[in-house]
């Protein structure tokens, strides 16, 4: 079973707090299996209602009058009895049950059991939701495994993760020897991504063809999720979802509205970008003008480049054979898009805003976030030459934006250069907001 982060903070949270808890986040990311682990495990009786699978549910709450009726209701459907005290319920796809999470407060205040709610496309259904529970309801993003996760999954282990994170801190050079196999690691995180099931997969069958049907099913469920959820709009979303691996593998990755649309305006197709990234399957990275904080008072809403979620799935939609070729380290590909894409994705998941800076003076960094009280830019090179950057030479000798320091992600080992710090491309696990 895969060792999770967001197993840890379940724990954690049921511990501390006698509030329910809304995991979102795009589907296949692991939501429901977690949950369903630490209710099953830790509670004498343990109750899944599924708004999807068994759509009768939401009768649960249609024009309930009391928490007395809802829970008599519950009781109905539970196939387990409702044990005071030590019964966990879970109610999954509640973007099918607005309702759900409207009345959850009334359930967690009147206590006598734990609650957890899990749903996808929250961030694109939540408009449909009356109110929120504030004060009654947490609510936490779950995302695809993120590298050191998925380290962990293949068996690297806890202590080889704490030699990267102590030369992370000291500033030294990892061991020559774990530096080479975590490359490797890397390189497979490239073609698997974070996905549970595309790792399961793996782990099953050390089987690349299966591996890669897996992933190809799960974006197959991505458009479904479209044609389903916005029949209006269908054919633009599943275009611009579609274009997101050429864009990335165009010269400067930013995403291009006519090669969409000859005539596009952005006014016009903006809430179509952001469905995407409502949804969770897209991760837009916005453009600064200047690269002073806050980042967000000086971001570019029409300027952007468009990441996968998942850097596996991204590899899944390129040609056929390149896995082979990423894991032998051919250097005739061209690493770029899903290099940044895994940066993209760590960063996401660590919890930073997402932007990159470009000026037609002074160049373009891939990516620039808020830490710890500056700005600091971030390159990521795939090939050799790593420590030829115009552009991030320029912004930190700029006495305007007074930048300390700098990162450079390469395949090196690390080792620093005045203010610039050259980190091994696995060290993205330890850039952590704080």
């Amino acid at each position: 079973m895969l060792k999770r982060k967001i197993d840890t903070f379940l724990k954690t949270f049921y511990e501390r707090n006698n509030k329910a808890l809304l995991l979102t986040g795009a589907r296949q990311v692991g939501k429901s299996f977690s949950i369903r682990e630490y209710g099953s495990k830790n509670y004498e009786s343990y109750i899944e209602i599924n708004f999807i699978t068994t759509p009768s549910a939401k009768n649960i709450f249609k024009d309930v009058q009391s928490t007395k009726e809802a829970i008599l209701r519950l009781s109905a459907f539970a196939d387990k009895p409702l044990v005071k005290g030590s019964t966990f319920i879970f109610f999954d796809e509640v973007q099918e049950c607005p309702e759900a999470v409207t009345y959850i407060k009334f359930l967690v205040e009147e206590g006598s059991y734990r609650y957890a709610l899990s749903g996808s496309l929250l961030g694109v259904e939540m408009t449909d939701l009356r109110s929120a529970p504030v004060g009654y309801m947490s609510i936490k993003e779950v995302y695809p495994l993120d590298l050191e996760e998925f380290m962990m999954a293949t068996s690297i282990n806890n202590q080889i993760i704490e030699h990267v994170k102590e030369s992370w801190q000291s500033k030294k050079s990892v061991d020559s020897v774990i530096h080479d196999k975590l490359m490797s690691v890397f390189r497979l995180y490239l073609l698997i991504g974070g996905m549970p099931e595309s790792v399961n997969t793996y782990l099953a069958t050390n089987d690349f063809n299966e591996v890669i049907t897996t992933q190809k099913s799960i974006i197959n469920l991505y458009k479904m999720d479209i044609s389903k959820y916005d029949k209006r709009n269908k054919i633009k979303i599943s275009d611009i979802f579609d274009l997101i691996p050429p864009e990335l593998n165009a010269k400067n990755k930013r995403f291009i509205l006519k090669n969409l649309n000859q005539n596009a305006k952005f006014n016009s197709v903006e809430d179509l970008f952001l469905w995407l990234k409502y949804a969770g399957v897209a991760l837009p990275v916005y453009n600064v003008e200047e690269p002073k904080e806050p980042l967000i008072l000086s971001r570019s809403r029409n300027l952007f480049k468009l990441f996968q979620n998942d850097v596996g799935l991204l590899a899944a939609q390129y040609a056929d054979g390149i896995q082979f070729r990423v894991l032998s380290g051919d250097s005739d590909i061209n690493y770029g898009a899903i290099y940044e894409n895994a940066v993209a994705q760590e960063l996401h998941a660590h919890g930073f805003p997402l932007y990159y800076y470009n000026s037609k003076k002074q160049g373009e960094l891939d990516f620039i976030v808020d830490s710890e009280g500056y700005v600091l830019p971030i390159e990521v090179k795939s090939g050799k030459s790593y420590d030829r950057h115009r552009a991030l030479n320029n912004i930190m000798d700029n006495p305007a934006y007074t930048i300390p320091n700098a990162l450079v992600l390469c395949n090196d080992n690390l080792y620093v250069e005045d203010k610039i710090l050259y980190a091994p491309i696995y060290m993205m696990m330890c850039l952590q907001k704080k």
